[in-house]
This record gives structure tokens, C-alpha cells and sequence, in this order.
């Protein structure tokens, strides 16, 4: 089985998809003139604006939401990985296709917002890429592929990437505790402790619905991140005369990578996108779920979080790594040497090892505590947002089979996950996460591929971000003038949703004019 997922990573991931992603990064930055950089400001203004409905989260949930996703193991572990395999220069490539895909989560997330509908059965708002790819597109058939690969990569391929290192942190600080024989593998009672309580904690929120995803992600998310960040700062002025040697290894190795120039970019691609997710296509279901008068505000919101993703924890965790030298580099020379080795060679790259090492040197025990249990959360709630991308993909399945298809449909989903996440936890790290990598290509080729031929059958992006900036030059987003969005005078079909909340603004308005 390991040698079938190393054969499909190798033709997913080939060269094609890592320049797929940095071109349609590059393309979607052109083509809005770098709406990351310019719309800044108002991609914090949005933040804290819009509340939620009795059908949609505010802006700030769905935000939590989708960091809920960005920020997991791929921030701790995946950062790792990537300089283990990649050298440092990864990271700068990790930097670029944050910027890059930045435009990207801003069109896939606004495409997201502008073709959502209401769940038939829950009421609630439901998108995403395979409606999109049915509504823009007018091809089903894709729509269906996209939903059928998304459940199978969030709802089978990816959880167990994030259990694996929930588990590995907790072995990494208490120790593997007393070896059983648990379904014919010999494992230590703490991964076993820890997974009975992701288990325990997982089945009580899903079950919960969007509302108790979004509500427990919002506290969650913001804390944990804030609090690693900061420790992260602590290590970085502690090792200050450092900082501009860890730069220059950065710059350096990214185009005379000492790993190697295709290892560096390969690995910084690959892991910056197993980060952030830009362009994978998981960012637009928590943005068409969001209460916004506007589809573009959930673009730029979403931009944002590719930001703080990458651009913040990702780099922290990168800076704790390098300035306290707890990395090793795999090479291919013989016999298993590495090119730079800093710490013991049995030290597993694909695991929170390296940054609860780092966290160690400086801290203490308490470092490894601290990241053992920041792995929890940043894993745990990554987990939730996966279940929530399967059920939204599930949900467009079935929506026209009836109530019942669509609860047994969910209820298996959540069945499935749960033991993922067990199977995940207790097999090797390195098969695992070649499993994740699956998914997240499969995904990223169906999505950058369908949001490029959206852009040129019709533009609706560009379309809704000039109209944005124009309502926003006029004074729109005041009290006394909000955002609207009529589709029809864009000539954009199939946006029901909006068709028929322009509508109710129109006769909201007839009335109030009459009174």
C-alpha cells in the first residue's frame, strides 16, 4: 500500500501541479491587480463586520472556520518536512505561494459566496467548488467529480495526518507508556489515551452541526495561534543576533538550495499549499457559509487567513526551527547520512518532532508540553473542518434524493472519519501523510484547473471586485448605505441565492419609501 500512494504522489505531485499552483497564484494576481496588497485594510475592516443569521455564520466564524483548516499540522509538522527534505530555502517557496495564493483564495472563495444555496433540509448555506464548477460552468459532471474526491481526501485521506501528529506530540512528551496489542499492532497506552480523547471530543462537535463547529473554532483557533506565535516571537529575541543568519539561509538556499533547487521548491509548494490551502478548493465551503451582503467580502476575509496561515505561524514555527539549529536535512547520499544533520538521525521528519524540539531548547519541558498541546488544537479543529468540507459535499450529493439519503449519507461520513482518525493515529507517519498529499492533489488539480476556465467562460470575480470597490469608493459598508449585489445586472446566471436576497432588498426598501 505505501508503494501505491509514493506511486500516486509522484505522478500528482509532479512538476506540473507545483507550477499550476505558483501560475494561477501569479495569473490571479495580474488579473486583480494584486487585490492581496491593495484591498489590505479592508480585509481587516471586514474581520470584526457582519454578524450571523439564523442560516450563516458572521465573517469572523467563517474565517475561524477556514483557519480551522489552514492552521493544523501542516504549520508545525508540514514546516518541518519541508526543511527536512527541502533545506530552509522551502521556506521562502512556502512565502511566495502564500502571496501568490492569496488571489487565488480570493476568487475561489468569492465564486464560493456568489453561486451558495440553502441546505433543503438544515436551511443552512451551502458551496463550494462543486457548486460552482454545476452553477458557473453548466457541467455537473464536475461538479460531481470534484465532490466525490473532496469527501474521499477530507473525509478519508487527510484526518489521519492530523491525528498522527496529535499522537506523536503526545509520545514525544509522556512517552509511548505501556506497549498493547491493539487490533494486531503493538502500541504504547498514550497514543491510545490521546486518541480515545480526540475521539470522545470529535464525536460530540460533529454531531453538533456548522453552528457548533464554528462557535468552538472561534474561541479555539484565535487563542492557540495568538499564544504559539508569541512564544515563537520570545524564541526569536532570544536567538536575535541569529535572525539575519536565518534570513540569509532562507534567500540562500531557495535558488542555490543546498538540498537542492527542485527539492526546495518542490517541498515549499507542496507543504505551503498543504498549509493554506489556497487553491485546493476547502477554503470556499466555510466562506459560502458566512452571513455578507456582498460575495467579495468573503473573498478578501479568506485571503486574509492564507496570510495569517503562512505567513505568520508557518513562519514561526520556521524561525524556531532554524535558529535554534534543531533540524536535520534528508539527502540521497549512501547509508543514510543527511546532508546537514543537527539532532539524531532517528528523529522522525514528518512529525512535530524538530518544533518540540526547538520549543524544548529554549523552554524547557514546558515547550514541549506547550506544542504538544498546541498540536492538539491547530489538529483537532483542522479535523472539524474537514468533516464539515465532507458533509457540505455530501450534502450536494443528495440534495435531490431526499431527507433521508442525506442523513445517512452524513451520519456515515462522520462514521468514517472517526475511524480515520484512528487509523491515522496508529500507522506510520510517512504513509500517512503520503495519503494526505493524495488528497490534497487530487483536489488542487480538479479546482485550479475549473476556477481557470470559470475566469475565462465569464469573469465573475473580477466582475463582483470591480463592483465592490466601486460601492466602497461610494461610502458602501456605512450604516447608512450597505452593500448590495444583484447578479442580473452582471449577467451572472444561476446565482439563486443572491437573485432572491436582491429581490427582498428591493421590496424591503418599496416599503420603507412608502411608510
Amino acid at each position: 500500500m505505501e508503494g501505491i500512494v509514493s506511486a500516486l504522489n509522484s505522478v500528482i505531485w509532479s512538476p506540473a501541479l507545483i507550477y499550476l499552483c505558483l501560475g494561477a497564484g501569479l495569473f490571479y494576481s495580474i488579473m486583480t491587480r494584486f487585490v492581496q496588497i491593495r484591498l489590505f485594510k479592508e480585509m481587516l475592516r471586514l474581520l470584526f463586520k457582519g454578524k450571523p443569521d439564523n442560516d450563516g455564520i458572521s465573517s469572523f466564524q467563517a474565517l475561524a472556520v477556514a483557519l480551522a483548516g489552514r492552521v493544523g499540522m501542516g504549520n508545525i509538522a508540514g514546516v518541518a518536512a519541508a526543511i527536512g527534505f527541502g533545506g530552509p530555502g522551502a521556506v521562502f517557496w512556502m512565502w511566495i505561494v502564500a502571496f501568490l495564493g492569496a488571489s487565488t483564495a480570493y476568487v475561489e472563495s468569492t465564486l464560493g459566496q456568489i453561486y451558495k444555496e440553502r441546505d433543503v433540509i438544515t436551511g443552512e448555506y451551502r458551496g463550494g467548488p462543486a457548486y460552482y464548477f454545476e452553477r458557473a460552468l453548466g457541467q455537473k459532471w464536475y461538479g460531481i467529480l470534484f465532490a466525490i474526491s473532496s469527501i474521499i481526501a477530507c473525509g478519508i485521506f487527510l484526518p489521519g495526518v492530523q491525528a498522527n501528529g496529535v499522537v506523536n506530540a503526545v509520545a514525544q512528551v509522556t512517552g509511548e507508556g505501556t506497549m498493547m496489542n491493539f487490533m494486531g499492532m503493538d502500541v504504547g497506552s498514550s497514543r491510545l489515551i490521546a486518541l480515545a480523547i480526540i475521539l470522545l471530543v470529535l464525536g460530540f462537535i460533529i454531531f453538533g452541526g456548522i453552528k457548533r463547529i464554528a462557535n468552538f473554532a472561534e474561541y479555539a483557533v484565535p487563542f492557540m495561534a495568538v499564544g504559539y506565535i508569541v512564544l515563537a516571537i520570545l524564541i526569536m529575541f532570544t536567538n536575535f543576533s541569529k535572525v539575519p543568519e536565518v534570513f540569509g539561509m532562507i534567500i540562500g538556499d531557495a535558488f542555490t538550495a543546498q538540498a537542492g533547487f527542485g527539492a526546495a521548491i518542490g517541498w515549499g509548494v507542496k507543504r505551503g499549499i498543504y498549509s493554506n490551502e489556497a487553491g485546493q478548493g476547502t477554503g470556499p465551503h466555510a466562506a459560502a457559509a458566512a452571513a455578507v451582503d456582498h460575495p467579495s467580502q468573503q473573498g478578501l476575509v479568506q485571503a486574509f487567513s492564507v496570510y495569517v496561515d503562512t505567513l505568520l505561524v508557518c513562519s514561526a514555527t520556521a524561525f524556531m526551527i532554524l535558529s535554534t539549529g534543531m533540524y536535520n536535512i534528508q539527502g540521497t547520499l549512501p547509508d543514510g547520512q543527511f546532508i546537514v544533520q543537527n539532532v539524531a538521525a532517528d528523529i522522525e521528519i514528518n512529525s512535530p518532532s524538530f518544533t518540540q524540539m526547538a520549543m524544548e531548547s529554549v523552554y524547557g519541558t514546558f515547550g514541549d508540553s506547550f506544542i504538544a498541546i498546541a498540536v492538539f488544537f491547530f489538529a483537532f479543529t483542522t479535523i472539524l473542518a474537514y468533516y464539515y468540507i465532507a458533509e457540505v459535499n455530501i450534502s450536494y450529493l443528495t440534495r435531490s434524493m431526499g431527507k433521508g439519503a442525506s442523513k445517512t449519507g452524513t451520519f456515515l461520513v462522520k462514521v468514517v472519519i472517526m475511524i480515520m482518525v484512528a487509523y491515522g493515529a496508529l500507522n506510520s507517519s510517512g504513509y500517512i501523510w503520503g495519503l494526505g498529499d493524495v488528497g490534497v492533489g487530487l483536489m488542487a488539480w480538479l479546482n485550479i484547473v475549473g476556477i481557470i476556465v470559470i475566469f475565462f467562460v465569464a469573469k465573475p470575480t473580477l466582475t463582483m471586485l470591480k463592483d465592490y470597490e466601486a460601492q466602497l469608493k461610494a461610502g458602501g459598508g456605512t450604516s447608512e448605505k450597505r452593500f448590495v449585489f444583484d447578479p442580473k445586472k452582471f449577467g451572472i446566471k444561476n446565482a439563486t441565492y443572491w437573485e432572491e436576497r436582491y429581490k427582498q432588498t428591493v421590496e424591503s426598501n418599496r416599503k420603507n419609501d412608502l411608510k
